[in-house]
């Protein structure tokens, strides 16, 4: 009967918890409408337009932004995205593009003469409604985002209608000739390789085929719906690009006409003109529209003068969206400063995803975002030249170019390899094909950040289609590594006689960090599996023209040493933040502050308490407050706990307590001494607020030292026997951590923070993931610690935990305190109900149960 009546308060405790918060979310409803457009080159042709035009739920004016979607969707592709953007206080209209969902019309690939005229009209129905926000001149506040197709078309529109405040285009291309017809040597889409795979899906399904990371998959799944005949051969595009598309698809060329059409649809030959800011998002693991294309976008766009930012991210056309969150933090930020005149949204010109591996406590993908007050390009800073080595090899191409070599599966890559950055699990150069060139093993890392650059000699006749790439060699005993998965095609053509011809190869961009120990490879193969390669057999022979490759490097995004650079990382909060204070960068990523030495640090005042915290405010972005004036005082010797259900504004004041965050009103103070980013007092306070990240390898002992050692204090003052008994991890010290249980690890990230005996020590969910016997040490442990007159502040959904080791409770609920006391003058004073006594989870409900 216990066992049930605990249950049943935990689902009421989760009931009302969801109940409570669900109210806080605002309704957005989304108005379904059709609208007619004019466009074609002479304005003769009608098109209803399937919309739908989303309110923001709070009301008034707001800016408006419009939200494309990939080729082969629809306005319901993106009708979540549009929802949370309404949320934020913006008026969103979504719409099905010509010749796609409910729209009529052809697909014009996002031309001037056609959905470059239609999104204009979308634009002049906006500043029609009374929900949109006008500037000065009576034009509407407007920004477009959207992916690939969507990408393109905010590129084109802004470059056509300056009433566009502001875009940010995703994965999409700047020249749709180059995309589909690469050249690496610099001979154009006319000298190109035939991206037949891309080609097929892009053209090939009548547009019936999604784009983008999050649909790619179900796209190539998806039961087909049936099609005429008409429909089958060229689906819903216009005549004229059905019958360029099956003149290429036969030769495998690009045709004057292709190239015409292709680069008619193309950004970067009018992005010149965008006069509205620009945060150009593209994915690094991409083998439709690679990182060059966003390059290209940028290069042009700041050319007129115009503010461009760039993020490559983990994730593109072949697969991976781990980063939706991340992406749409970027994208309401860039909307934030140029729609909404936030100078406050952080932005910054350059921004990239960097693997931090694997936090051995939880296995989830840590990322790392490093950023650069300035757009490198594909040069990068600086350039390190890597000696190759091998003689010149003979290859064939064989007939029909099958069977081919495997880099990239379009869309689906990604998905089939681990989801993790930099590499696909697909690689394979068929025998007889391919030439390799290797470097020696590096003495010290190389981070990759850029298009590296090589020279090679091509002997033989006519002309000649091959394929570039540059793998990772870890060893003999792992495979190498195709960072991202993509090939740079490219031409050589030998003029008659001569013999042989020179080229010089520009690799594809990429993200990739080479470790000590690893060899460089380059291979030239003769097929791939992706493009159209001659059908006649035929056989070269490939040297080095010189033997160095070029390899670009940014020094601003420079990884730390190997080891240390996911350590420092994922570390709970407290390691973080030593780096933040030797910096003095005040960046939110920061954990805890190292603090001066001992004889250096701060003295209590007199009767100062260990936290004193007075009218404390923050505010989300779209105003809604998450912590509403709060303040309690915390005495020495208490071990308080914080409750309050999910969104209470625990964690958000936690981290205004270690000065991680700047509030927005009011202040907390340690030890009487105000926290700022940094301030001297915080080496009195030590915190874990985040699952533990160790390096396995290492034992227990010499994770903590390590840490330590970063901090730059002297090893006196960690106080390492005192800390460590306290955590009772005994003889396991020793031990690997990778040999270590979840409530060991957890124990060891306790004793890291309690390493040098700080004053106050901040604990957010200490017990996650601990079974009965577990928590109950760890219970001991925060006693332990307290006893000495030390101050524990405890976070925690575990009320009868809390009970049973807090002496204090803070109770808060939407950001405000509710009540704050000793435990047992909570219980005394509540109506027993159970026939046993009131517990703090029936006093928890009593008091916020009524506070909806």
């Amino acid at each position: 009967m216990k066992r049930t009546a605990a249950l049943v308060a935990v689902l009421a405790l989760l009931g009302v918890t969801v109940w409570l918060v669900w109210p806080s979310v605002p309704e957005v409803r989304g108005q379904a409408q059709r609208i007619t457009v004019v466009d074609g080159p002479s304005d003769d042709q009608r098109v209803e337009l399937d919309v739908t035009f989303f309110p923001p739920p709070g009301g008034g004016r707001a800016p408006a932004v419009l939200l494309a979607h990939g080729f082969g969707g629809s306005k319901r592709s993106v009708r979540a995205e549009a929802t949370e953007l309404a949320r934020q206080g913006y008026a969103v209209l979504t719409w099905s593009a010509r010749g796609f969902g409910g729209s009529t019309g052809e697909i014009a690939l996002n031309s001037p003469d056609y959905e470059v005229k239609d999104v204009k009209q979308l634009i002049d129905w906006l500043a029609g409604r009374p929900e949109v926000l006008l500037d000065a001149a009576g034009d509407p506040r407007v920004g477009i985002t959207g992916a690939s197709y969507g990408g393109a078309i905010a590129l084109l529109t802004a470059a056509h209608d300056p009433r566009v405040d502001a875009i940010v285009p995703q994965i999409t291309w700047s020249d749709l000739g180059d995309a589909l017809f690469p050249d690496a040597a610099g001979g154009g889409p006319a000298n190109g390789v035939f991206k037949r795979m891309w080609a097929g899906i892009f053209f090939g399904q009548g547009g019936a085929v999604q784009s983008g990371a999050a649909e790619g998959l179900e796209a190539l799944t998806r039961r087909p719906q049936p099609m005429t005949a008409e429909q089958a051969r060229c689906g819903r595009f216009l005549p004229s690009i059905c019958e360029i598309y099956q003149d290429v698809a036969e030769t495998g060329k690009a045709t004057p006409e292709a190239v015409e059409l292709l680069r008619a649809s193309s950004p970067v030959h009018v992005a010149g003109r965008v006069k509205a800011p620009t945060l150009l998002i593209q994915g690094q693991r991409d083998s439709l529209f690679p990182l060059g294309h966003a390059d290209a976008n940028a290069r042009a766009i700041a050319a007129a003068g115009t503010p461009v930012s760039l993020a490559w991210y983990d994730g593109g056309h072949d697969g991976g969206n781990g980063e939706a969150d991340w992406l749409r933090e970027q994208t309401l930020a860039w909307f934030g400063r140029y729609l909404k005149g936030d100078d406050t949204a952080a932005v910054s010109a350059f921004t990239i995803t960097r693997d931090g591996g694997r936090d051995p406590g939880t296995r989830q993908r840590i990322r790392l975002h490093p950023e650069a007050d300035a757009y490198p390009g594909l040069g990068g800073t600086d350039v390190t030249a890597v000696t190759l080595s091998g003689p010149e090899q003979h290859v064939a191409n064989p007939p029909g170019g099958s069977p081919a070599a495997v880099s990239t599966v379009p869309g689906v890559s990604g998905l089939l390899g681990d989801g993790g950055q930099g590499t696909t699990g697909l690689s394979i150069d068929m025998p007889g094909q391919s030439a390799a060139f290797e470097s020696a093993a590096l003495t010290a890392p190389l981070q990759l950040t850029g298009s590296p650059s090589v020279k090679v000699r091509v002997h033989g006749s006519g002309e000649v289609t091959l394929f570039a790439k540059l793998f990772d060699v870890p060893d003999s005993f792992q495979p190498p590594a195709l960072p991202a998965g993509l090939v740079a095609p490219f031409r050589v053509t030998i003029p008659e006689g001569a013999g042989s011809a020179e080229a010089t190869v520009t690799l594809p961009a990429v993200d990739h960090r080479f470790e000590t120990g690893h060899r460089l490879r380059l291979v030239v193969s003769t097929t791939d599996m992706a493009y159209a390669t001659p059908a006649e057999p035929a056989s070269y022979r490939i040297g080095l023209a010189a033997p160095a490759l070029s390899v670009p490097t940014v020094s601003s995004l420079a990884a730390p040493p190997s080891g240390i650079a996911w350590w420092v990382w994922a570390m709970p909060l407290a390691a973080i933040a030593v780096a933040a204070v030797v910096l003095a960068t005040g960046r939110t990523g920061a954990r805890r502050a190292a603090g001066p030495p001992a004889a250096e640090r701060v003295p209590a005042a007199d009767d100062a308490p260990p936290l004193e915290i007075s009218g404390l405010t923050k505010a989300y972005r779209n105003g809604e407050l998450a912590v509403d004036g709060l303040s309690f005082r915390v005495e020495e010797g208490q071990v308080l706990g914080l409750l309050g259900p999910n969104g209470a504004g625990k964690t958000t004041t936690m981290r205004m307590m270690m000065g991680l965050i700047r509030p927005d009103g009011g202040g907390v103070r340690i030890f009487g001494e105000p926290v700022t980013p940094g301030a001297p007092v915080l080496s009195r306070l030590g915190s874990f607020v985040e699952g533990p990240g160790f390096l396995p390898h290492l034992s227990g002992r010499d994770n903590l030292e390590l840490y330590w050692a970063a901090t730059g204090r002297p090893a006196a003052d960690a106080r390492f026997d005192e800390a460590l008994e306290i955590a009772g991890l005994g003889k396991a010290l020793e031990r690997a951590v990778r040999t270590y249980s979840q409530g060991m690890r957890q124990r060891l990230a306790i004793a890291q923070a309690m390493l040098g005996l700080p004053d106050l020590l901040v604990l957010d969910e200490p017990t996650n993931g601990l079974d009965p016997p577990q928590i109950r040490e760890m219970r001991e442990v925060l006693k332990r610690y307290a006893r000495d007159g030390r101050t524990v502040i405890v976070s925690s959904h575990l009320l009868a935990e809390v009970e049973q080791t807090c002496s204090h409770v803070v109770v808060m609920h939407r950001g405000k305190l509710v009540t704050t006391g000793p435990v047992s003058v909570l219980l005394s004073t509540a109506t027993a109900t159970n026939g046993h006594g009131p517990r703090l989870e029936d006093v928890f409900l009593d008091l916020i149960g009524d506070k909806a």
